[in-house]
C-alpha cells in the first residue's frame, strides 16, 4: 500500500518534522526547519526536552519488553529515528509486533521504507488518527500483527497535546483502552507549563498553534486522568529526565522541569 504524499505535506511545518530536526535527524524540509528555529527562540529547551522525550520512549520499552510485553501499538510515532520502538522490543524478544501509526503521510513514507529496508515483517507503519480509534484497531494491519485478546503496550509519546480539546483527547484514549485486555500498559508523554515559565510556555504555544498545529498544554492533575483504570509504574507521573534514569546520558536530568514533559505508564487493572 502506498501513501500518497501532496506538495502542500512538504511546504508547511508539520509536528513529526519538526521533531525529527529537533532530534538531529535529516528527514525535514525548509519549512520545518523554519519552524523549529522560530519556536527554540522563545524555548531554548525545545531540542534537549525533544531528546529528553526520546530517551524516556527508549527506558519505558526496554521496561515494558523486560516485563514480556511483546506487542506495541505506537500512535504517533512520527519519523523513523535511532532507539525505534521494534528495534528495541526486538532485541529483547525477537518476535515482538509492532504497529506504528501517524496522521502525517510523509512520516508513514519513511517508517515504511525503514521497515522495508530491514525486512521487518513483524512491525507496520499505517496512516491513521488519533481522533479515530476505531479505524485504527480496525486496520488490516493491526489485526494482523496485534492480538487485542493479549496485552498489549499503548504508546502515545508526545501526541495528546495536539487535541487541545480535553474530552476529544480522553474520549480518544479510552475508547482505546477498552479496547485492551487487563494486564496492557499505557505510555504518555506530554507537554506542561507545570514547573516552567508559564508565560514562556504560553507564547510557545502560541506559536506553536500559529505556524503548524493547535498545542494544548497539560498539568500533571490532567494527565493523570488519562491514566483512570490504570495502576501507575513507579515512580509515577515526573518530568521525563527522572523517570527510571538508567545511567545514560540524560539530557536535563539535574533541571529536569525544563524539558517541560511529563510522564507516566501504567498496567491496566
Amino acid at each position: 500500500m502506498t501513501t500518497r504524499v501532496r506538495r502542500d505535506d512538504l511546504e508547511r511545518p508539520n509536528p513529526a518534522r519538526i521533531y525529527d530536526y529537533a532530534l538531529g535527524g535529516d528527514a525535514n524540509f525548509s519549512a520545518d526547519r523554519a519552524a523549529f528555529d522560530a519556536l527554540s527562540a522563545v524555548y531554548p529547551d525545545i531540542a534537549p526536552g525533544a531528546r529528553a522525550n526520546r530517551a524516556f520512549l527508549r527506558r519505558a520499552v526496554t521496561f515494558l519488553a523486560q516485563a514480556g510485553l511483546d506487542q506495541f501499538l505506537d500512535i504517533g510515532s512520527g519519523l523513523p529515528t535511532a532507539g525505534n520502538v521494534h528495534t528495541l522490543a526486538q532485541a529483547m524478544i525477537p518476535l515482538a509486533r509492532v504497529v506504528y501509526v501517524d496522521n502525517d503521510p510523509v512520516a508513514v513514507r519513511y517508517s515504511r521504507q525503514l521497515l522495508d529496508r530491514e525486512k521487518a515483517i513483524h512491525a507496520a507503519a499505517i496512516e491513521a488518527d488519533l481522533r479515530d480509534p476505531a479505524s485504527i484497531l480496525a486496520h488490516p494491519r493491526t489485526r494482523h500483527l496485534l492480538d487485542i485478546s493479549r496485552p498489549v503496550a499503548l504508546i502515545l509519546a508526545a501526541v495528546l497535546h495536539f487535541i487541545p480539546d480535553d474530552d476529544e483527547a480522553l474520549g480518544a484514549v479510552r475508547d482505546l483502552t477498552a479496547a485492551l485486555p487487563i494486564g496492557s500498559y499505557l505510555v504518555i508523554s506530554h507537554v506542561t507549563d507545570d514547573g516552567a515559565a508559564a508565560d514562556t510556555l504560553a507564547q510557545l504555544t502560541r506559536l506553536y498553534t500559529a505556524s503548524t498545529h493547535p498545542l494544548g498544554l497539560r498539568s500533571h492533575v490532567q494527565l493523570n486522568r488519562f491514566f483512570d483504570g490504570f495502576e501507575l509504574v513507579s515512580p509515577g507521573i515526573v518530568f521525563a529526565p527522572v523517570w527510571r534514569p538508567d545511567g545514560s546520558p540524560s539530557p536535563l536530568i539535574d533541571e529536569p522541569e525544563r524539558a517541560a514533559i511529563l510522564v507516566g505508564v501504567g498496567r491496566k487493572l
